[in-house]
């Protein structure tokens, strides 16, 4: 128990200083903007949509299926809201669980020695595991390896009691159950199935590959047969309720997320395919260059045979297969020593040489644990439970390495990503065994003391030096700025990209234009960058280069609608506004099947109707304006704010007289935003032009109150009191309206006016001379 509560408190103290940290990169679109989490949001939802909250079955999603992820999100959300620090508390406390019952998981395979230490302190510091622990919405990675654990000890309790006890069903049970929970955390969990099955026929049986089809053929261990069946059946059963529940159809992704999906030539596919589980491998044993994103370009793919990373390639499987057959090679000789087992002269626990010898006969297939009944016959097996050989546990080491690992090979279907960092959460298990037996063989093999310190020193250091990275590496974690930063070197496009939002966050124009324009220089075709860029040169009355990169980013992405929407704004605001109407429409008919976000992507198409609408509506024509209201409030999606869509609807009915649907507007524009100023003072006009004189007044106010720096709301109050006859102090609200908004001209002009209707007209003519300043050609009155 010890091993387990000092590996796991390795695991806690490393990441504390993740918790300080923001959320970083895909949270943002996990848990800040998905709906999925709002308690007004029915928590059913989670069983329908994606991790992303997007509707499993539409043709745009992920097909990303975590819904215990998403409902531990929700239960921070219901407990902190956003604050990132609960979130990140949960991370961290699930790490350090999974760090301990990984401990607890090797005791069995190493024996309670200081080797499960080095496992268990290994696992607890590697630094691929960073992102999946300090990067929020990698607790899906992390979850699911929790209760795949649990599966795995499950299945290991139910073949050490099967025959014996009649609980080893319930043991059973509870493997399937915990599959299917490690699976509703992230799609490869259900590969434990797998495992627990490669662990049940080559480590507790000990079986050879030779000797699986005679024993089958003879009909021994039927147990064993019916196990594996039952996982068979019950994995088969877990992957074909999930491509049902998914609409039976695979998810598509964008060329920049998985370049080599997209190459047109097989050669280029197969090559860069092979290659990527040599990198995934070197990023376990070496992870000194580690990125939030590898996407893009981050590896470029192989298109030669070449191509010297091909070498690496070769060398990876080469090493692979002599491991396998190191592992499933013919049954090796053991003995019994001072009361302990040991193979090929080498203890099982430690390094005794030993004298006697007991062969090991083929012919007998013994399990590894004691009091086992198989058909009913009790074997002969010593009482004290055997350690399971080297070569059984590198062959459970590469099935953890390479079994959770198969989904995101491209093998059975594209996955949305180069490499993922957090996918080797699980495959680093068996990595850390690996190389913890591979330590130990070599520890007991040397003769001469100083070499055996030499090894375990070394392993000591490599853990010592992977817990420096990871605590150096949690610190990029700590907002998204330092996270892009750090990205730079491997993925410089996405990396600037992000950056420039970032830098734009902060008011620092200057320098997100210089990212933006870093990004396109490495990747000149990213809709997204182009059209990041235009928003920028928008929002700093640069219209004519932002009209250029609109159009940049429409040709990249016809269906990007958002710039459509920025398009129409800028030549509404330029009094183009046929072009504009144009712009509008084309954007209001594009489909969101096959997008990544359709959620956003219907904001843009409702914010386009909304504008067309306002269009309509300047130009006098309301009844086309209502009908465009009306398609938007129609395609308009959950998130979407529609108290000024509500507010422009009881505007155009205001109009064409239509008092009773106007208010009805309004008020729906009150109950969806309390304090949005805009209803607030035309609902005031509407019930002052009825009659409601008092109530109209107490809205008035109630706009100011809302927002006193607003000249605006002084000004319809200015003009409510000038109805009313009371020139005082519409005269003292037309000033205050001046000084507030003294660059607008509509409100300048309309104070003097109001100036001049209360008869003071030397005040009247100040604002009139500042208001023909602000128009020259603006004949004064």
């Amino acid at each position: 128990m010890i091993a387990e509560l000092v590996s796991s408190a390795l695991g806690l103290a490393l990441y504390l200083n993740t918790l300080s940290a923001d959320f970083c990169y895909d949270d943002s679109r996990a848990i800040k903007t998905n709906q999925d989490l709002l308690p007004e949001t029915p928590w059913t939802h989670i069983f329908y949509n994606d991790f992303w909250g997007t509707l499993l079955t539409h043709s745009g999603s992920h097909k990303s299926y975590r819904p215990l992820c998403t409902l531990s999100f929700r239960l921070n959300h219901a407990i902190g809201g956003l604050n990132p620090w609960s979130y990140h508390l949960v991370n961290v406390l699930l790490h350090a669980a999974v760090t301990g019952l990984f401990t607890s998981f090797s005791k069995i395979l190493l024996g309670d020695g200081y080797w499960t230490f080095m496992a268990g302190l290994m696992f607890a510091s590697h630094p691929i595991h960073t992102e999946a622990v300090a990067g929020i919405v990698g607790r899906a990675d992390v979850g699911a390896s929790l209760f795949f654990l649990l599966s795995l000890l499950c299945y290991m309790k139910h073949c050490s009691t099967r025959g014996a006890s009649a609980r080893t069903w319930g043991w059973f049970l509870g493997t399937g159950l915990c599959a299917g929970c490690s699976m509703l955390w992230k799609e490869q969990g259900v590969t434990v199935l797998a495992v627990s099955a490669i662990y049940d026929v080559f480590v507790f049986h000990r079986l050879k590959m030779k000797q699986i089809l005679p024993t089958i053929y003879k009909r021994k261990n039927l147990s064993l047969f019916l196990s594996i069946s039952l996982l068979t059946f019950w994995g088969t059963s877990l992957l074909g309720a999930r491509l049902y529940w998914m609409g039976n159809k695979p998810p598509s992704f964008s060329n920049s997320d998985n370049p080599a999906a997209d190459s047109d030539s097989l050669l280029a596919r197969t090559l860069t395919f092979f290659y990527l589980p040599t990198k995934n491998l070197w990023l376990l044993l070496c992870p000194d260059t580690l990125s939030f994103d590898w996407s893009m370009d981050a590896v470029p793919l192989l298109k030669t045979i070449c191509d010297w990373r091909n070498l690496h390639t070769v060398a990876f499987y080469t090493g692979l297969l002599l491991l396998a057959y190191y592992g499933l090679k013919s049954p090796s000789v053991e003995r019994e020593c001072n009361g302990k087992f040991v193979t090929n002269g080498k203890q099982n626990a430690n390094g005794h040489s030993c004298h006697s010898e007991v062969e090991y006969r083929n012919s007998e297939i013994k399990p590894s644990f004691p009091s086992k009944v198989e058909n009913g016959i009790k074997n002969n097996v010593s009482q004290r439970t055997r350690l399971p050989s080297t070569e059984n546990i590198v062959v459970l080491s590469l099935s953890l390495l390479i079994i959770p690992f198969v989904p995101a090979t491209n093998l059975f279907f594209y996955v949305g990503f180069v490499i993922a960092e957090r996918v080797l959460y699980i495959p680093s298990m068996g990595f850390c065994l690996l190389i913890t037996v591979g330590a130990r063989a070599l520890y007991v093999k040397v003769q001469k003391r100083f070499l055996k310190s030499l090894i375990f020193y070394a392993t000591a250091t490599l853990i010592v030096f992977y817990g420096l990275k990871t605590a150096i590496r949690n610190g990029d974690w700590q907002n998204e700025e330092m996270l892009y930063r750090s990205g730079i070197k491997v993925n410089p496009a996405k990396a600037w990209g992000n950056l420039g939002n970032v830098l734009k966050s902060q008011s620092k124009i200057s320098e997100a234009e210089s990212a933006y324009r870093n990004a396109l220089y490495y990747r000149s075709n990213m809709a997204d960058m182009l059209y990041n860029l235009g928003l920028l040169l928008q929002e700093n009355s640069r219209f004519a280069e932002a009209l250029h990169y609109y159009k940049l980013a429409i040709g990249s992405r016809p269906t990007l609608a958002s710039a459509y929407l920025n398009t129409g704004i800028i030549l509404m605001n330029q009094g183009k506004t046929e072009e504009a109407r144009r712009t509008f429409l084309k954007c209001s008919e594009i489909p969101d099947e096959n997008l990544k976000d359709p959620h956003a992507h219907k904001s843009s198409v409702t914010s386009c109707l909304y504008n067309l609408g306002k269009l309509y509506h300047e130009q006098g024509h309301y009844e086309d304006a209502l009908s465009v209201y009306k398609e938007a409030i129609q395609k308009m999606p959950r998130q979407f704010a529609p108290q000024s869509l509500y507010n422009m609807m009881g505007e155009a009915y205001m109009r064409l007289s239509k008092l009773p649907e106007a208010e009805h507007w309004y008020m729906e524009s009150l109950r969806s935003k309390t304090d949005h100023i805009p209803a607030h003072l035309t609902y005031g006009k509407l019930l002052a032009l009825t009659g409601r004189k008092s109530e109209a007044e107490k809205f008035f106010l109630k706009a100011i109150e809302l927002d006193p720096t607003k000249g605006n709301c002084y000004m319809h109050y200015g003009q409510f009191l000038l109805e009313e006859a009371r020139l005082i102090e519409a005269a003292e609200m037309a000033k205050k309206a001046a000084e507030l908004d003294s660059t607008e001209f509509d409100v300048v002009f309309n104070a003097a006016h109001m100036l001049r209707q209360a008869s003071l007209n030397e005040a009247a003519e100040k604002y009139y001379d500042l208001a023909a300043k602000l128009r020259p050609n603006m004949r004064q009155i």
